[in-house]
């Protein structure tokens, strides 16, 4: 059975930092682009950066670029995003989407920014 399950998300202040884990099971996760998105209600899912296969090539929306970073773990299937300098503009449900022979989309986790 495939799973995607993200975790990590809470409320921080701004300026704190959070890092998400999307943790994967069921497919052959180095394999698989790997993505992380995130979408406040009402509005569209939005792409917030991007790692390939080996984890060489990394790819960020100018919103983040400096602040977050992608990263992961193919020993263990552990996708991260790294956050920090956070600020109240980055609140949302973040989600984690693998691409590959098929394409798998986790349940989201919460980030609130807020002082």
């Amino acid at each position: 059975q495939v799973q995607l399950v993200e975790s990590g998300g809470g409320l921080v202040q701004p300026g704190g930092s959070l890092r998400l884990s999307c943790a994967a099971s069921g497919f052959s996760f180095s394999d698989y682009r790997m993505r992380w998105y995130r979408q406040v209600p009402g509005e569209e899912r939005e792409l917030v950066a991007f790692i390939n296969g080996p984890g060489i090539s990394t790819y960020y929306v100018p919103s983040v670029k400096g602040r977050f970073t992608i990263s992961r773990d193919n020993d263990k299937s552990i996708l991260y995003l790294q956050m920090n300098n956070l600020t109240p503009a980055d609140t949302a449900m973040y989600y984690c989407r693998a691409l590959g022979t098929n394409e798998y989309w986790g349940q989201g986790t919460q980030v609130t920014v807020s002082s």
